[in-house]
Parts: structure tokens; sequence; C-alpha cells
């Protein structure tokens, strides 16, 4: 996680944030450009992290993994015909999922891989799931006839970003720790804590969050919050 994590970032960032969709909104017989068409706006995963979500879409780079996708759904198998969307002329599944998150965040690094084996679901992983998702974790209009069965796989997608979210999560951990009065955490320096140590990697965390910036107007107000 560590090496991965190191090619995401440049520039003076050293953090990513985590995101995934357990399960993978895929409809049962649908291919990949359909299910993503579905997602022009937003990405399809939520965040790990403990990020604020936000309505702009803005990367930096990223790695994803898409896992549990069948061959025959990775294309929409329409051949010689008008593609219904550029999403729909892509010739794999790699190429259909870097040419949507070109679309969704342009001009950032991605990297994308395409795994055909689930995520197994088998006991003891817990049944939370929808009553409308087949044994295969794909979605259905309604319940199967099997629907008491245990789900025993399903579709994950999941992601490492570096993205500007990680400016509000640092700069928010930056002022939480500023607010302590070291003085009240003698035990703490008594480890063998310098004063000044803990004050240099302070400033560092405000430098390191200060890198996730993406204008001179965010720039401002996080120098107006600090005021």
């Amino acid at each position: 996680m560590l090496h991965l994590a190191e090619t995401l970032t440049f520039s003076g960032r050293k953090v990513v944030a985590a995101g995934a969709s357990v399960p993978f909104p895929a409809l049962r017989g649908s291919s990949l450009p359909d299910i993503l068409c579905a997602y022009q706006q937003d990405a399809p995963w939520k965040l790990l992290s403990s990020c604020r979500e936000q309505k702009v879409s803005c990367c930096f780079a990223q790695s994803v993994v898409l896992r549990g996708i069948c061959k025959e759904n990775h294309i929409s198998g329409r051949r010689g015909q008008q593609p219904l969307s550029p999403l729909h002329a892509g010739e794999s599944a790699e190429q259909v999922l870097q040419l949507y998150f070109h679309s969704v965040f342009p001009g950032a690094f991605s990297a994308c891989h395409v795994l055909e084996q689930p995520c197994s679901t088998l006991p003891p992983y817990p049944q939370f799931f929808s009553p409308l998702l087949t044994r295969r974790g794909f979605l259905t209009d309604k319940p199967p006839p099997y629907s008491s069965a245990a789900v025993e796989s399903i579709p994950v997608l999941a992601a490492l970003q570096s993205s500007p979210l990680l400016h509000t999560l640092l700069s928010g951990l930056y002022k939480d720790l500023g607010q302590l009065s070291t003085r009240r955490w003698a035990s703490f320096f008594a480890a063998g804590v310098e004063e000044e140590d803990f004050q240099e990697a302070l400033e560092e965390l405000r430098t390191l969050s200060q890198c996730y910036l993406t204008g001179f107007e965010d720039e401002s107000e996080d120098e107006a919050d600090s005021d």
C-alpha cells in the first residue's frame, strides 16, 4: 500500500484517499459501458476515508481495480453498429474504464485494472445485501425466486485517489492539533518528544495540506480560517 500510494503522489503530496463500491452496482445482463453511463456525474463509489464528499469532480491521480465482471460484460456487443456513447467504443474493460475516468476526472492520471474473479461472500461474511441481489451479486428488477439464498460473491470496485478532498482532512487535523494545550500533556513529552519537534511536525502537516489546494481562492480561504 505504501509503494502504491507513492506512485500516486507527487508535488509534495504523500497521502491518498480510499473509496469502494461494495457491491459494484452492476445490473444482470448489462455491459460495463451501460453500467458506467449511469454514473457520468459522480464516481461509482463511496469514500472510505474521513473526507467530506464533494460534487465537483477533481483528482490528481488514482488507481482503480474492478473485479467480478465477466468478459461478456466488458463491452456492449454491438459489433458493426454505431456506438451508443464513447464508452461503448471501448474494446476492453480497461479501455472502457480509462474512457470513463477521463471524462469524470479530466487531466488526472488513472491506472485501471480489471479482474474477472469476484469477491467471495460465503459464510462467515455478513449477509447484509439487498434482496434484489442475485447469488453472484448482480442487481435485478425484482427479487429472484431464490432470494432467501445467501449471496455467494459480488463484483467490487475499489480506488485510491490523490485528491483535493484531502486538503480539508489534513487542514482540519492541523487545526485540531494546533488547539491542544501542550502543557496539559506532560506525560506525552516525557516519553521523549520535544516541544520543538512537535511544532515542526505540526507545521509540516500544514504544508502537506496546502499541497492539495487547487486554486488561489481555496488557499486564501484556508489562510483566513487559520487567522
